[in-house]
């Protein structure tokens, strides 16, 4: 190694901000400091003073050096995703990750983390790297920390797959041959303060959010059709056979030729009651069942998602507000507004039941 000379005296020099140093500076001075203290038997404290450095600063040094000699103490500058992998082995670990989870791999966790991916890159590729490397590389990959959209593991794939190619193909030749409209429906509740998620504090002091005791909730049901077509009620209590007649009742009422009826398979929606209130109508009403396990096959969720993004959680209650006139306003909303209902049916998703 080549010896480290400094030409100038540093006593009396005013203390040194080390952030300041570049890389290469910086080291010179780490490894000079400790030359004078390991070989030169100068105390620390004076080492430091002269040098116009922090006194506590060179303790870690000498620890370093200890450990691992004037090596230890070159600077070891981080290398970015882009000299850390090839640009195949960046590609690589992106097609890892999208479309497929950790179990996939032999691990137990179903959410990608940053230490799996490590795990992952030093198993199948050998390379070492730290998490804040892993996080750089999934940052230049475009890959970011998302909430995921949960699907059960009773999901069958086959069930979804024969689906979306052939029981709901035919199900629209069938209503156009027979001059019948296809809707979808869902249902869901919704609260006026649900207490979720992160708030804002001073650091080390969790506020408390003190309710009122008095929240009040509502659940909607609705139907959508690709055409710009909507229609929704309120309701209160649970779903079940005897409160789900009277919304088909108030379905059929509002809509005129003939309907099939896309829905999941709720028990409600299967009852002896539902059954009989469709032999009534005499071929009307036709319900057809989405594979188990499979909500993302439904329009009618991104009703609740437009609502619960842009409407009713968009802006908090004010004190006396109605839950029930706010949802009604939103509903109303939807309802005036055909683009934005066939818009539900432009997700990757529910593309297969855009006319």
């Amino acid at each position: 190694m080549e010896a480290l000379v400094l030409s100038c005296s540093f006593v009396g020099m005013a203390k040194i901000d080390g952030r300041t140093l570049n890389h290469k500076a910086l080291e010179h001075m780490r490894m000079l400091a400790v030359k004078r203290v390991i070989e030169d038997g100068e105390a620390p404290s004076d080492v430091m003073k002269s040098l116009g450095l922090s006194r506590t600063a060179i303790y870690p040094w000498l620890q370093k050096y200890e450990d691992g000699g004037m090596e230890a103490l070159i600077e070891k500058i981080a290398r970015g995703p882009e000299s850390l992998f090839s640009e195949k082995q960046r590609q690589q670990v992106k097609k890892w990750i999208l479309g497929k989870d950790p179990r996939q791999y032999g691990f137990d966790f179903g959410l990608w983390s940053r230490r799996i991916v490590q795990a992952l890159i030093q198993e199948k590729m050998g390379i070492e790297c730290g998490l804040t490397a892993v996080g750089r590389l999934l940052a230049s990959l475009n890959i970011t920390p998302q909430k995921p959209l949960r699907r059960a593991y009773e999901r069958d794939p086959v069930a979804v797959a024969l689906w979306e190619r052939e029981t709901y193909p035919q199900l629209r030749k069938r209503a156009q041959r027979l001059g019948a409209r296809i809707f979808f429906s869902d249902e869901a509740g919704f609260q006026s303060d649900p207490v979720l998620g992160r708030t804002y504090g001073l650091k080390g002091q969790t506020p408390v959010v003190r309710t009122s005791g008095q929240r009040q909730s509502l659940n909607v049901i609705s139907a959508v059709n690709a055409r710009g077509e909507f229609w929704a009620v309120t309701y209160s209590g649970k779903l079940n056979a005897e409160s789900f007649v009277p919304f088909l009742q108030n379905f059929m009422d509002t809509q005129t030729g003939r309907i099939f009826l896309v829905v999941d398979g709720h028990p409600a929606h299967k009852a002896n009651a539902v059954k009989s209130y469709i032999k009534a109508l005499k071929g009307r009403l036709e319900l057809h069942f989405l594979p188990p396990y499979a909500p993302d096959l439904n329009p009618d969720e991104f009703v609740w998602s437009h609502m619960k993004n842009n409407g009713v959680s968009k802006k908090p209650l004010k004190t006396n507000e109605s839950l029930q006139s706010r949802i009604d306003h939103d509903l109303n909303r939807i309802r005036d507004n055909p683009k934005l209902v066939k818009s539900f049916f432009q997700a990757k998703s529910v593309i297969y039941a855009k006319d």
